[in-house]
């Protein structure tokens, strides 16, 4: 049976900053950090007024972030309660791992050739928060970072509709193995991938992204997504 979860069992969500400027979608981001990151739990119940105490803002952009979650399918509404999380099956993760490495893996090794420099190193702060977030053992931060950096690197491609496509299936993804990874002391090798991927980039090494990239979404399915969770 689903619980309620209490303040002290919610994690301090961040509020990220960037692209967008309303309370609504900047919690949405953090919230949906919190997912992939396994922070919040399948099955439980977390309460608007509760989650919005984190932020320091009111109720109402909250409750309006998750209700965006929801239409997402990333959470449920329950009457007078909150939000119950929705689980997602090891055969949905592999769904999701196979039809983006079908998509992402050929895009970026294509960027080795097409992407000019200036816009390859504006990439590089983004990809030293994932390691700073990895050190500092900040997964939502991790997440977050890592969202930034890779759907950054895909819209140097040029098609908007695929960043959209891979932002989707990247909210829709879980994490759970990094707090695992994390408590190992194994989650910075994973983070410094990102500025191995980068120099490969811009060293128009297309063998190296390749191999670069195949291994970062092996990560994503085989060790960062281990968890006891799944259904």
């Amino acid at each position: 049976m689903a619980q309620t979860s209490s303040d002290s069992d919610l994690p301090a969500l961040p509020l990220v900053g960037g692209r967008r400027s309303s309370y609504r979608e900047r919690v949405a981001d953090a919230l949906r950090a919190a997912l992939i990151a396994g922070e919040l739990r399948p099955g439980e119940v977390y309460s608007a007024p509760s989650l919005a105490a984190r932020f320091g803002v009111s109720a109402t952009p909250v409750r309006e972030a998750m209700l965006d979650l929801a239409k997402e399918g990333l959470v449920d509404a329950v009457p007078n309660k909150g939000f119950r999380v929705t689980a997602v099956s090891d055969r949905q993760l592999d769904e999701y791992t196979h039809i983006r490495a079908l998509v992402e893996i050929p895009t970026v090794v294509a960027l080795a050739r097409t992407a000019d420099r200036v816009s390859l190193e504006a990439l590089r702060p983004a990809a030293r928060e994932i390691v700073t977030a990895a050190v500092a053992g900040d997964l939502i931060a991790y997440v977050e970072s890592d969202t930034r950096f890779h759907l950054g690197l895909l819209a140097l491609a040029g098609n908007a509709h695929l960043v959209e496509v891979v932002a989707d299936l990247r909210g829709r993804s879980r994490l759970y193995g990094l707090t695992a990874l994390v408590e190992a002391g194994r989650l910075l090798a994973s983070a410094e991938e990102h500025l191995e991927l980068l120099d490969a980039l811009l060293e128009r090494d297309e063998k190296a992204v390749h191999a670069i990239m195949t291994r970062h979404l092996g990560h994503v399915r085989n060790l960062w997504a281990e968890g006891p969770e799944h259904d």
